[in-house]
């Protein structure tokens, strides 16, 4: 989009950090990384642990065969490796607009 992008060294020297803090810009680009990154953060942490909780207390329900020899707490394993890359995937999407709205920020503010 024309926006010149230069080293961070550059960019640094260039911005006025208090102007671009006490932008209102710059705060909707905070709360919408915060939108994203707490709930995928809490998403994952309570995924993550659900496995040792669910074989913890319904050992019986998970070592039942789901998919021919293997059990539900190993398709459970196996779908956490398939959501961390769901995650991971959403989450580089989701800051390359972050990437693009910081650019246009400091734009906004060289000198």
């Amino acid at each position: 989009d024309g926006i010149p992008i230069g080293t961070g060294a550059e960019e640094a020297a260039d911005a006025d950090w208090n102007a671009i803090a006490a932008d209102p810009d710059f705060k909707k680009l905070l709360a919408a990384k915060a939108m994203f990154i707490l709930p995928a953060t809490v998403f994952f942490i309570v995924y993550y642990f659900s496995l040792p909780v669910l074989v913890g207390w319904f050992p019986e329900a998970m070592s039942k065969p789901a998919i021919g020899p293997m059990n539900w707490a190993y398709v459970f394993a196996f779908s956490q490796f398939i959501m961390a890359w769901i995650l991971a995937f959403l989450y580089v999407a989701a800051a390359a607009g972050w990437d693009r709205q910081a650019a246009t920020l400091l734009a906004k503010f060289r000198k």
